[in-house]
């Protein structure tokens, strides 16, 4: 783990990634691994993942495009990366 910071999921995301399609769920493992080998800032800087900061009642957490319909939330905790929510995106 060259970048330094776990992934986790949190108990919702955990029940959540069940039910999104395969190659969603494959896109999420693609972006753990690469954050685990090259840490999250770097990786930020991928401009296939879109990742953004959020804002209103989200502040203060990240998301990344699965597809242009499915989103990965995601916090820094305590050391860790929680991804928090694995959703449908609302246009």
């Amino acid at each position: 783990m060259k970048g330094g910071i776990k992934v986790v999921f949190s108990k919702t995301t955990e029940k959540q990634v069940l039910r999104v399609p395969k190659w969603a769920y494959f896109k999420l493992t693609e972006w753990i691994s690469e954050v685990d080998e090259l840490g999250l800032e770097e990786v930020r800087k991928y401009r296939g993942y879109h990742d953004e900061p959020l804002k209103g009642d989200r502040v203060g957490v990240g998301s990344i495009r699965l597809n242009r319909s499915y989103r990965a939330i995601y916090g820094v905790r305590m050391g860790f990366i929680v991804i928090e929510e694995v959703t449908k995106h609302v246009y």
